[in-house]
């Protein structure tokens, strides 16, 4: 439970273009979709794409690392490292069933297939999209646990797109039409309250000192 008692306090220690930037941000995000990469190589394209949820809602990124380990380079972020959620995981399967749990489906994103292309995708769906290695793409497990299949049409002799442009032209793409549909697609209360919590620890330089003396009254 989010002690709103504190929250509110906390929240005094914030300017209101801070306060008001927070709440016109939460009330853009979503956990209807959310984003799953695996084994990305390069540091940036995974920076980018976290940078990408930011700035198109996702509030959460899943980033499996079975075989390359890595830290958010921070100014490719551009500071998203603050605001999205991620959620590391050292198994794909293990992903995957996670996310299968909280009622995802798992969306393959792959040049190669003709299951779905990007302006046919059911955006009602609570959705995972899947981005794949740099030079082979996502694995056969990914694969294989696929619900669906999902291509962004091309029309060059170019088949395929860097993993972050992929990214970023998809989730511009089902984001507008979630926003122009009828879905439920909004945080809860209690989403937002606790995101507000997280962002106030990350904002307010003196948290801890706070909090102690705030429990000390």
């Amino acid at each position: 439970m989010i002690d709103l008692k504190l929250l509110e306090h906390l929240e005094d220690y914030l300017t209101a273009h801070r306060l008001e930037r927070f709440e016109a941000v939460l009330s853009g995000r979503t956990k209807h979709f959310t984003v799953a990469t695996e084994d990305v190589y390069q540091l940036h394209n995974t920076s980018a794409v976290m940078r990408s949820c930011d700035v198109f809602g996702i509030q959460e990124l899943n980033i499996v690392e079975e075989q390359n380990s890595k830290h958010i380079d921070r100014e490719i972020a551009m500071g998203a490292q603050k605001w999205v959620d991620l959620n590391r995981y050292s198994n794909v399967n293990e992903c995957i069933t996670n996310l299968k749990q909280n009622g995802y489906q798992i969306v393959a994103t792959t040049p190669h297939t003709n299951d779905c292309e990007l302006h046919d995708f059911d955006v009602t769906k609570k959705s995972c999209f899947f981005f794949g290695r740099e030079t082979k793409g996502l694995s056969d497990e990914v694969i294989a646990r696929a619900d669906s299949f999902l291509k962004i049409p091309m029309y060059g002799f170019t088949e395929s797109l860097n993993i972050s442009v992929s990214a970023a032209i998809i989730l511009q793409h089902v984001t507008t039409r979630l926003r122009q549909s009828n879905v439920n697609w909004q945080l809860t209360d209690h989403e937002k309250h606790e995101k507000r919590l997280d962002w106030c620890k990350k904002t307010i330089k003196s948290y801890d000192d706070i909090v102690e003396r705030f429990y000390q009254k």
